[in-house]
């Protein structure tokens, strides 16, 4: 018998996001498809999370909004502790993905040196939101 049970709630959580589709469709829309998409991912994050932690991730405008007020550090602190959430998410649900604000640091930051850092940071981060979506889709 499966540990997954039916999930009690109607909707449903995208879980084919790629980094790909995500670059190709920013680029053809000028960056409002990866605009649009990262809002819905920090939504699923939200839905999925929230009931277990208590906390809500800050709206990627107001984020934006502060970030533009302290230069854009402000920016690199909302991302961190987004990813830290993600890990902890993917950890309370048992799926065994390496994703942290470690990833987001040296691929996402680090890894800029060697140009293609932001690219793997990118793909990490849909895959993880993936498995949380479909974590979240089978089992609540």
């Amino acid at each position: 018998m499966s540990d997954y049970t039916e999930a009690p709630h109607a909707l449903k959580l995208a879980t084919n996001r790629s980094m790909a589709k995500m670059i190709l469709l920013g680029i053809v829309t000028l960056g409002i498809y990866t605009t649009i998409i990262s809002y819905y991912m920090y939504e699923d994050i939200n839905l999925i999370a929230s009931p277990h932690d208590g906390q809500r991730t800050m709206h990627p405008v107001a984020a934006g909004l502060l970030g533009i007020i302290t230069l854009g550090v402000y920016l690199f602190v909302w991302t961190h502790k987004l990813c830290n959430r993600i890990r902890d998410e993917l950890s309370r649900r048992g799926i065994d993905y390496n994703f942290s604000a470690r990833t987001f640091w040296m691929w996402g930051i680090l890894g800029s040196l060697i140009l293609v850092g932001p690219f793997v940071y990118l793909h990490k981060y849909c895959k993880a939101m993936n498995y949380l979506a479909a974590d979240y889709n089978a089992r609540g």
